[in-house]
Formats: C-alpha cells, sequence, structure tokens
C-alpha cells in the first residue's frame, strides 16, 4: 500500500518567493487551508537541515490546542524542503517524531514553478496507528494548501 499523498500544482511565481514563505515559520498558518495550522512558537526563519521549529496548532480531533515541534529533514535552497512531525522530546533532548514528514520539491517551469506537496506517513510506528488515522485528510487537503502556499508567495 503506498502511505503517501502527493499534490502537485504549477506557480505562478518563482521558487525563491515560495521558498521564503516555507522558510518562515510565522508564514506557515497561509500555507493551509484550515485553522489547523495556528502561530510559530519561535520566529527565527529555517535555515539547515536538524534545525527544529514549533507551531501552535488546533484540530478538535487532536483534542483542541496543541504543539508540534518539525525536525528539518531537507533543506536544498530553493529546490526541496522537508520535515518530521513530532511532539515530544526524548531525555538527551532529541525530538521523537510521529513517523510522518511534509516535503516540498520545486522547480522552475516555463509557466512558473511546478511545486510537489508529498505527505508521507510510511514511518509512523502502528501503536500510533491505533490512535490515528492515516492519512488525516484526503488529497484534496494538500491541492488546497499548495493554493494556500502560492497565494502566500504572491502576496509577500
Amino acid at each position: 500500500m503506498d502511505e503517501k499523498l502527493i499534490a502537485t500544482r504549477t506557480m505562478n511565481v518563482g521558487p525563491n518567493a515560495i521558498f521564503a514563505v516555507l522558510c518562515d515559520p510565522t508564514k506557515h498558518q497561509f500555507t493551509e487551508p484550515t485553522d489547523w495550522v495556528r502561530d510559530a512558537i519561535d520566529p527565527q526563519p529555517i535555515t539547515k537541515v536538524g534545525q527544529v521549529f514549533g507551531m501552535n496548532m488546533f484540530n478538535d480531533n487532536a483534542g483542541g490546542h496543541y504543539t508540534t515541534y518539525n525536525e528539518v529533514t531537507i533543506f536544498d535552497m530553493p529546490r526541496a524542503i522537508a520535515w518530521q512531525t513530532g511532539q515530544e522530546f526524548n531525555d538527551d533532548g532529541t525530538l521523537r517524531t510521529g513517523g510522518w514528514t511534509w516535503r516540498y520539491d520545486l522547480a522552475p517551469s516555463v509557466e512558473g514553478t511546478r511545486t510537489v506537496l508529498t505527505y508521507d506517513w510510511s514511518a509512523v510506528p502502528d501503536a500510533l496507528r491505533e490512535y490515528i488515522s492515516f492519512p488525516p485528510f484526503p488529497v484534496d487537503h494538500l491541492e488546497a494548501s499548495l493554493a494556500c502556499l502560492e497565494r502566500a508567495a504572491t502576496e509577500r
């Protein structure tokens, strides 16, 4: 079974503008079609692999308000960025992720920038799958997210 959702959109904006939005946690709330993503815990820009950034979130299915911490796994400006999401830190200060990854791939095209958003939950452990259904949204949620991302990159 394929454990990924993938959406693609060609945006009428350059890859640098799109990447700038993705590197700014304070802008992430504008890249999502609902009010699930709220605001950044720390406004520092994303600059490297291994960096962790926190987001305040809200979802009725998750009990309301909660916080996520995201560890950057790919940072290839302005071509690709990805992060794993978690909520708990280990005793040694490392982040324990839930096994799902968000990845954006950007490629210049004649029409603008071909942007691919991949949500991958293939590494989610069985114990967590007992509590959370995957994927937690349909592919049209990703398509709407890409439309929001384009709007945010165009308006910056």
